[in-house]
Parts: structure tokens; sequence; C-alpha cells
């Protein structure tokens, strides 16, 4: 904690998660710079843990499925530790650090329910499938009984992971639904 009259760090006995900012795209380098300073400058004890919130998502791109890990807070790294001035100033001065996010220059610890919540959206098993099409966009089904077939998406479902595409079947438009993976941009 930062004492009010002496503008200086009290030390703070209790682990707290803080986030800190960095440039975008730069969240693994920072990660690894500051576990190497840890390291170099024996923090173990005050700093535990540095952590960058992603997720896994399913991307379809020419008909190939990918799995890629998208980072759910681009620009920003968790980190937690024993606030104190060594602390601070080891986190503050890795390379890649803007400063922790936080009123002035406190820092403001995460809520323990915040970083429940962080942790748990990490460690959920479904990937989050990326829908690269929209309501009125033509499609191509590439899976199923009606593979080859176009059509236009009538209706996205994201809590299902469903389309519903309108296709042209014996003359008559018919609506299919499918899951996100067995259409993608005609």
């Amino acid at each position: 904690m930062i004492d009010e009259e002496s503008g200086q760090i009290t030390p703070s006995d209790t682990r707290n998660w803080y986030v800190i900012h960095c440039y975008s795209g730069y969240e693994n380098k920072v990660r690894h710079n500051l576990e190497q300073r840890i390291e170099t400058m024996d923090m173990k004890e005050k700093i535990f843990d540095v952590v960058i919130p992603t997720q896994e998502e399913i991307e379809v791109k020419d008909g190939k499925r990918r799995t890629v890990e998208r980072h759910v807070f681009p620009g920003y790294v968790l980190v937690n530790m024993i606030l104190t001035e060594e602390s601070w100033y080891v986190v503050r001065n890795t390379p890649g650090v803007t400063g922790f996010v936080g009123m002035g220059n406190q820092p403001t610890a995460l809520r323990p329910e915040e970083v429940s919540q962080i942790l748990r959206r990490m460690e959920a098993e479904a990937p989050h499938i990326k829908v690269t099409f929209k309501i009125g966009e033509r499609v191509r089904i590439v899976d199923g009984p009606f593979n080859d077939f176009r059509g236009s998406v009538s209706e996205i479902d994201q809590n299902r992971n469903k389309v519903r595409v309108m296709v042209n079947f014996f003359g008559r438009e018919t609506p299919v639904e499918l899951d996100f993976l067995q259409v993608e941009k005609a």
C-alpha cells in the first residue's frame, strides 16, 4: 500500500493480484522478462505468479480448423505478488511494462472474485468458436448431408454454436440448422 503522507509504499503481508499494462502483442515478452527478473533479483518470496489471460478459440480458414490461443485482455498481464517498495520497483521497471492499473501511482489489487472469474474463464473446457460470417452473408456448407450447398445466413445462435442457413433445395428456400464449424464464407 502507498502511505498517503509520505508517498512511500508500506509493505503488505498479503498476496494480491495486480494488473500491469504493457504494449499489446508484447504480453508474452513481458511475462518472460518479468520471470527472468524475479529469478535474477531474487524476488520469489514477493512475486509469485505471472499470468496472461488467454482463451482457446477455433478458427475455420479455407475449410481447415485451427485452434488458436487468443488474449482475453490484450495489453494486460496479471501478477500475483506482495506489494512492497522492492517488488513494485522490479515489476514497474521490467522492459515492456508501461505501468500498473490503479489510481494515480497506487496499484489497485483485483478482488478475489474477479481473479477467480478470470482464471475459471481460462480453464473453460470448450474452446470458443470464432464466427467469421454475419446474418445475410453467403456461406458454403463444408460438412454433413448438405456438403457443398450454398446459402445465406438467417440466424446465429452463439450460445449453442449453431447457425441457420437458408438453402435453395428443390427450387425453394429451406432453413438448415448447422454447427458453426460446418459452414464457411462463400
